[in-house]
């Protein structure tokens, strides 16, 4: 099982990016999906989190902003981030509870991350 974060890039403050994590591999089911991000010098936060029934939490920083969405049939979560600020500037990971058809129970996987800059 892997799961793989892309999108991110260089945008300039106020532009909008979409961020996308695809999970693959020999999976039976995944559970709640979360977007964190780690900027430089600062411990990892989570962002956006959304579970299987589609409800959803942000982090205070970025609601209004971000929109988390999921497509429990492509196995694919998605961020939509708009109107962005250089403080949302950081490597953003993704992560999901996810059984495999090998295991009974849930294990907690991580993408690689993938870097989100905002210049002013």
């Amino acid at each position: 099982v892997q799961l793989q974060a892309f999108g991110g890039g260089l945008v300039q403050a106020g532009g909008s990016l979409r961020l996308s994590c695809a999970a693959s591999g020999s999976i039976r089911d995944i559970n709640a999906m979360r977007w964190y991000r780690q900027a430089p010098g600062k411990q990892r936060e989570l962002v956006a989190a959304i579970t299987t029934g589609m409800l959803s939490n942000y982090a205070d920083s970025v609601k209004g902003r971000f929109t988390i969405s999921r497509d429990n049939a492509k196995n694919t979560m998605y961020l939509q981030m708009n109107s962005l600020e250089p403080e949302d500037t950081a490597v953003y990971y993704c992560n999901a509870e996810i059984r495999s058809r090998e295991r009974w129970v849930f294990s907690d996987y991580w993408g690689r991350g993938t870097l989100v800059t905002v210049s002013s």
